[in-house]
């Protein structure tokens, strides 16, 4: 049980992670000047890319794990959410990502705000796929 336990803390850093991002960072990010906004969108992403890859990674061990020992499938559906991070992150917003991270800041304009602008909808998949996860995670830990 200790794995699902603490696949259920990952789920749930990585989630509030995500929101954070799409109701505080991203809104408050837009306020500012195409160039200020650019500038700051960089090193945000790559800051948080690394946490947030690595919590969906180790939130989905621990479910897979936790699905192993507790011979308990449902287990596996949160850690299929959690993972699923990568490949839409991988497939769906990586050319954004590449783009937004290639554009100098000082170049930025209406069509590079509007990227950063798609990336937040797209973001928002995330967090709720981290969400849906969490919550899964969560009713499996107190039917237990």
């Amino acid at each position: 049980m200790i794995a699902g336990l603490l696949a259920l803390v990952a789920a749930a850093l990585f989630s509030g992670a995500a929101f954070y991002i799409n109701v505080a960072e991203q809104p408050a990010r837009l306020l500012l000047d195409d160039a200020s906004l650019l500038r700051q969108w960089k090193p945000s992403y790559a800051r948080g890319f690394v946490m947030q890859a690595s919590l969906a990674v180790i939130s989905a061990l621990l479910g897979f794990l936790a699905s192993w020992q507790l011979q308990d499938w449902r287990w596996s559906v949160a850690a299929v959410l959690m993972l699923a991070n990568w490949p839409y992150t991988l497939l769906v917003m990586l050319p954004t990502n590449k783009r937004l991270a290639a554009w100098p800041a000082e170049q930025a304009n209406a069509e590079s705000r509007a990227l950063v602008v798609s990336w937040g909808w797209m973001h928002a998949v995330r967090t709720a796929l981290g969400l849906a996860a969490t919550a899964i995670y969560l009713a499996l830990a107190i039917s237990r």
